[in-house]
């Protein structure tokens, strides 16, 4: 039996499918690099995973914070199924906290989350077999794993991604590449396209605007994707003053020509103010082209620029019921584990820990 065909027809707690139980009494996630050692009552520093007696379960699965629908150019994916549309679906939690980000309360998913944790979430709950024929009834190619970050959301992504398949829908996978092999094992022969950040070449850039990770372990992980069949394309997000430097770019371009291929596509996005970030400008068109010419001149064949559009954001999707086609006041209900074995501590609110 598939697994998605054993999704529960109504909201709960589902097991980490990457879990390790410590001799310290921790139990460890290896979804991402993070690798959270969570204590009983905690959650990892996604907030999407917590422990229960030792047990890692994922607080978000079914759990959808948007849909659209639209070309798949615009995830940015230039070289795969081109011309074809595909519906975007997000849900709550991320490896990183960017200082930059355009999509805090869905990829943060702070409060989202802490209301799923109380057993107050009015969030909508649409298991794998329902959003598939909610695909196929808008008439799209595929479905996208986007707006928050869908390592975190492994589980569902798995699911949906079995359904899909056999739907004969395509899967993208939009990620910072911050996972584990363990994770990238998962989704091979699941997931079709990885499209990934490469966001700098330096670990400072990483530690300061996305709280942590080294450049080795992400560049890393999108190579083990590209060796496992999954089509890669990569994107860098060129921020002034923070990696907007000339042979960085360059070498991220370099990068790209030796370890995926002169064919593997590269996208050059424009920075817009946000959050931490809201001091700086947008960046300046010749920054782009400028990082577009010495891309091409290292032997990179498709280079693309983006100077009217920064990230594959949600803030004007219209509602998930419409997408759905169900009553809002149904899909909206509050949500609480149905297996009810949490009792009175069941709130579990502590905040991530820090692995430093």
């Amino acid at each position: 039996m598939a697994s998605y065909s054993r999704a529960p027809g109504q909201y709960r707690l589902m097991p980490t499918r990457l879990q390790e139980r410590m001799p310290d009494g921790t139990t460890r996630c290896n979804l991402c690099l993070w690798r959270c050692r969570i204590k009983h009552g905690q959650r990892g520093f996604c907030q999407a995973h917590v422990n229960r007696g030792g047990t890692l379960y994922n607080l978000s699965y079914g759990i959808l914070s948007s849909i659209g629908v639209g070309p798949i150019e615009d995830k940015p994916v230039k070289h795969f199924r081109p011309g074809t549309q595909v519906m975007s679906v997000g849900s709550y939690g991320c490896s990183f906290r960017c200082g930059g980000c355009h999509n805090l309360e869905i990829s943060w998913g702070v409060t989202a989350l802490d209301d799923l944790a109380r057993g107050e979430s009015t969030a909508a709950y649409v298991t794998p077999v329902r959003l598939v024929e909610a695909a196929r009834r808008h008439g799209v190619d595929g479905i996208a794993f986007t707006y928050s970050e869908p390592a975190v959301w492994l589980e569902y992504v798995m699911d949906v991604s079995e359904a899909a398949h056999e739907a004969g829908l395509y899967t993208v996978f939009v990620s910072n590449s911050f996972v584990t092999d363990e994770a990238l094992a998962l989704l091979e022969g699941r997931v079709d396209v990885l499209c990934s950040d490469i966001k700098s070449l330096s670990d400072a850039f990483y530690r300061r605007i996305c709280g942590k990770a080294h450049v080795d372990e992400v560049l890393a992980s999108i190579e083990h994707a590209h060796r496992l069949g999954i089509h890669v394309e990569t994107r860098t997000n060129v921020i002034p003053t923070l990696n907007d430097d000339p042979e960085m770019l360059q070498g991220i371009a370099r990068w790209i020509h030796d370890h995926l291929g002169a064919e593997s596509p590269w996208h050059i996005t424009r920075f817009f103010p946000a959050y931490k970030l809201d001091h700086l400008p947008a960046t300046p068109a010749d920054v782009l082209w400028r990082a577009h010419d010495l891309a091409r001149a290292v032997g990179l064949r498709n280079v693309y620029v983006y100077d009217d559009k920064g990230c594959d954001c949600a803030q004007e999707n219209r509602p998930i019921a419409d997408w759905l086609s169900e009553d809002p006041a149904v899909l909206h209900r509050i949500k609480k584990c149905s297996a009810s074995c949490c009792g009175e501590d069941g709130v579990l609110l502590k905040k991530y820990e820090r692995l430093d």
